[in-house]
């Protein structure tokens, strides 16, 4: 197996753990899972060797653009799984 990462995976995670601190996000029925995949899914891939590589390739601007992008996809991602809770989703 290839030793690759897609970079904003962490990115995600990290923005959906601090959401669920805060009190943002609600917790449970694998919400922030459901959250994840979706968010990732609207993301386009960003491939790396390891994350702390592209940590220092990335310049201030395009991280900035990065982490809006994450915004950007969490938010449908959390109204997409709020409007559609998967009890419902399970049941079709």
């Amino acid at each position: 197996m290839l030793n690759i990462v897609n970079y904003y995976e962490q990115l995600v995670v990290d923005r959906l753990w601090k959401m669920a601190e805060s009190g943002e996000l609600p917790e449970g029925g694998g919400l922030r899972e459901d959250v994840a995949c979706l968010a990732l899914n609207r993301l386009t891939p960003c491939y790396v060797r390891n994350p702390i590589d592209k940590g220092i390739h990335v310049d201030d601007s395009q991280y900035q653009k990065m982490t809006a992008n994450v915004e950007a996809a969490i938010a449908e991602a959390v109204k997409q799984v709020l409007d559609r809770p998967r009890s419902d989703r399970e049941a079709s």
